[in-house]
């Protein structure tokens, strides 16, 4: 069984995780693009009991487009999001594949809100492709 290790930038807040995601996903919506400082988003869930968190964490939530709320969980030091939890989706922790650092990461297997998707990204062809 595969352990994994996502953590802030500087280390404080980490989150150790065993086993393989059960959806890697990409997301294009503006408040992705807002969060992560990029053009999308992409995310690993886990169920929530394969995943301990260690640290200290600053929580902001925000309402979806589709009404429900997410909270994220970023490090009060350096600013870096390492987890979050998803309302409706209580049995699961949510990772950005980036926290992570690892190349070899899954390739995301669902492509989300691709209306507002930059026009020169290229989602994996076999993924699906939600607008």
């Amino acid at each position: 069984m595969s352990i994994r290790l996502a953590s802030c930038s500087c280390g404080q807040l980490s989150a150790r995780v065993t086993g393989d995601p059960v959806r890697v996903s990409i997301c294009h919506c503006l408040a992705c693009q807002r969060r992560t400082g990029s053009v999308f988003g992409q995310q690993a869930r886990f169920p929530r009991e394969n995943v301990t968190v260690s640290g200290t964490s600053t929580r902001y939530s925000r309402v979806g487009d589709e009404g429900s709320r997410a909270t994220f969980h970023f490090c009060p030091q350096c600013g870096a999001t390492v987890y979050y939890e998803a309302e409706g989706l209580e049995a699961w922790l949510t990772i950005p594949v980036g926290a992570f650092a690892d190349p070899g990461f899954p390739a995301p297997t669902v492509s989300v809100y691709e209306e507002r998707m930059h026009g020169w990204v290229i989602p994996p062809n076999d993924a699906e492709h939600i607008p």
